[in-house]
């Protein structure tokens, strides 16, 4: 998986001829009047003034006129323009004689690496061109360099990260890296080092509040009313594996009474019994965050650090009845995208509905596409990364994603029950068949809750979450649905029909 991650966060893509040519003026805004008085253009980005590119470098460094947040976007597009005032801003770090970690750190602390995943990995080409003009003695190379950087960015992202399941060793880093030096094997010292370095100490991200609150206030594409529940969608643009996003203008899709028993922990281990207690919160779904709060929602009081610390990404995530759990009633079961399980008692029963179907809705519409599955080697299976940013397709192509996965997900499940081991039941194989075969039908199942939401929420013809949910849970609407076969599951059927309870 890590190995996955490494060759799709290094890969380069061509460019849009249109971006090309439009990004430089369309993003530097004010670059035609670079400094008080100057007559220096840029005719749509097509001639490369150096001397332009070297003052704007030297106020992105000096921050004359800029926020940190805003030095990353200027970086990182794949124009000349662009480049060139990015060679010409990391000539103002020295990095000679430090480690590539030690560098690493100097310079993440220099602004936030914000934007794209390719926007960054640009910004990374940069830095590994420095760190080797700085150190001409270094055992690697400037793609050998890179290759380690981007190395270094996601086994921080695999130890320190919230929404990652086992953490990688060192063995495992090791091995993810061979044959990645211009087709050799980096030093095993180096690696370790490198390892060790970030397991005790994690990569901090340069992120001050007030500058990210005022940067993610323009990244929003549709704007809404105040306590509006219409259906917008806001681009993170912090880091989406490292720390819950502070974004205070995030729709709030629902907001009531929830108590909360933690069941599951990271991969499904069972919550020790001292940390399984009910506790009673003020839930609020804002943007992609199920915020737990101690004390009533007010829209304009800002989050405590308790609030953050209970709150629960619902990125990928699958909430259903929990029909295996008795001793309370109107209890949702709510499975995360790193397979903790949280039980959650609303006050009714229809508040139990509308809490269920808010999340899948919002979950459906906005969770990004999953990467592709890993390919390597070990023959152990594990459960591919998801990604915790939002999606940027539409409505449209977001559903074509979810009904492309489910009908692969079908085929490999398929496919997977026609080859069952011929071992033991207490074997190896036959517990790795066992966890893959469970692992497939879960995701069936939540795949198939998507598409049925979405295609939903198109016959509904409205971004109103009421009227969505009022259609939906009509009597009329909900005979229709229940009446559907079992090879096309309705939203009805798929949230509360009875099932054996999962293994966690």
């Amino acid at each position: 998986m890590f190995f996955l991650f490494l060759v799709c966060f290094c890969q380069p893509s061509d460019a849009n001829l249109t971006d090309v040519l439009c990004d430089s003026d369309s993003e530097l805004g004010s670059v035609d009047t670079l400094e008080r008085g100057s007559t220096d253009t840029l005719a749509n980005g097509c001639r490369v003034d150096a001397d332009a590119a070297k003052r704007l470098a030297k106020r992105l460094f000096y921050l004359e006129g800029f926020k940190r947040c805003d030095v990353a976007r200027h970086l990182g597009k794949n124009n000349e323009f662009s480049q060139l005032v990015a060679s010409e801003y990391l000539s103002y770090f020295d990095f000679t004689g430090l480690s590539l970690d030690r560098a690493l750190r100097n310079f993440l602390k220099a602004f936030p690496l914000m934007g794209e995943t390719q926007e960054r990995e640009r910004v990374l080409v940069h830095f590994s061109k420095r760190f080797c003009h700085c150190n001409p003695e270094a055992l690697t190379s400037e793609d050998g360099a890179h290759t380690l950087t981007c190395a270094l960015m996601l086994l921080n992202t695999d130890l320190h990260g919230h929404n990652i399941g086992k953490k990688m060793s060192c063995l495992q880093f090791i091995s993810n890296l061979d044959g990645l030096k211009d087709g050799k094997d980096f030093p095993k010292e180096l690696l370790k080092v490198l390892y060790n370095s970030i397991k005790n100490e994690k990569l901090e991200w340069a992120i001050e509040e007030e500058e990210l609150r005022k940067s993610l206030s323009e990244l929003v594409e549709d704007q809404c009313e105040v306590g509006g529940k219409r259906v917008v969608r806001v681009t993170d643009g912090s880091n989406p594996f490292i720390a819950i996003p502070l974004l205070l203008n995030a729709v709030t899709y629902k907001h009531g009474i929830l108590t909360r028993k933690s069941h599951a922990d990271m991969d499904g281990k069972l919550t020790p019994r001292g940390r399984r207690g009910w506790k009673k919160f003020y839930a609020v779904l804002k943007g992609m965050i199920l915020y737990l709060q101690k004390d009533e929602y007010k829209p304009d009081k800002d989050l405590s650090e308790v609030d953050l610390k209970n709150a629960v990404r619902v990125h990928h995530t699958l909430a259903t009845r929990a029909c295996d759990y008795s001793k309370r009633q109107n209890v949702l079961k709510l499975k995360t995208s790193d397979w903790r399980v949280f039980l959650l008692q609303a006050p009714s029963e229809e508040e139990m509905i509308s809490w269920i179907f808010r999340i899948n809705l919002v979950t459906a519409l906005f969770s990004a596409p999953a990467f592709p599955a890993a390919i390597g080697s070990m023959k152990k299976f594990c459960r591919p990364l998801l990604p915790s940013s939002t999606t940027r397709l539409n409505q449209e192509e977001q559903l074509k994603s979810h009904e492309n996965k489910l009908k692969q997900i079908s085929l490999e499940l398929d496919e997977h029950k026609r080859s069952p081991p011929d071992l033991t039941p207490k074997s190896k194989e036959s517990e790795e068949y066992r966890i893959k075969e469970h692992y497939l039908t879960y995701e069936k199942c939540r795949y198939e809750t998507y598409v049925s939401l979405l295609q939903a929420k198109f016959r509904a013809g409205s971004d109103d979450l009421d009227k969505i949910e009022a259609s939906l849970f009509s009597g009329e609407a909900k005979e229709g649905y229940l009446r559907k076969t079992q090879s096309s599951p309705s939203i009805i059927t798929l949230h509360f029909r009875k099932r054996t309870s999962y293994r966690q």
